[in-house]
């Protein structure tokens, strides 16, 4: 009998490595195919590591964002807090001066002038100064405020006279001081 003919209209299966293909791969092709399966489970348990780093880290900004907002919440409403707290002495002191019936006029202004050392050290303490310049200075439209112009002996555009202190809480302005400025020669 003769040999089966191969026939020229079957296509092996791409997927399917016949036994002699099979066998004759090289034994580095072997070692090179594992090499290969274990670099790739390798990648993906190092992708998965990353993976779970990067979650991690996400929530712990969040966190973190979340802690930093409450702070600044908490610092307001402290900060608030502690300004009326330095307060409390001043109403005091006023609230005293206001119960004495028969005071002499030199006790009731010592009290006043004590309260008002008091209201002073207050605000000091909380960062609100005072912006009283004196006459001469250049005036500074960023913390003063002119009312009027006057003829004068100093320089044009100097404060003559203070008619209302102003107010800086760090450097930011609470309230202009209001000035007269002296007018151009």
């Amino acid at each position: 009998m003769s040999e089966p003919t191969s026939n020229p209209y079957h296509q092996p299966n791409p997927n399917a490595i016949p036994e002699e293909v099979e066998s004759g791969l090289a034994s580095s092709d072997v070692e090179a195919l594992a090499q290969a399966q274990a670099e790739l489970a390798e990648l993906k348990a190092k992708s998965a590591d990353l993976a779970d780093q990067f979650l991690r880290a996400k929530a712990d900004a969040e966190n973190a964002r979340r802690r930093a907002e409450e702070e600044v919440a908490k610092a307001r409403k402290f900060s608030l807090e502690s300004f009326a707290e330095s307060l409390l002495p001043v109403a005091d002191s006023l609230e005293a001066g206001l119960a004495i019936q028969n005071g002499t006029v030199e006790q009731i202004r010592e009290g006043a002038e004590a309260t008002l050392r008091q209201l002073k050290s207050a605000l000091e303490r909380n960062k609100v100064v005072q912006i009283d310049p004196p006459a001469g200075t250049k005036f500074d439209p960023h913390q003063h405020q002119a009312i009027s112009m006057v003829p004068s002996e100093l320089d044009a555009n100097t404060v003559v006279t203070v008619l209302q202190k102003g107010y800086l809480i760090v450097d930011r302005v609470l309230r202009p001081a209001l000035v007269t400025v002296s007018a151009p020669k």
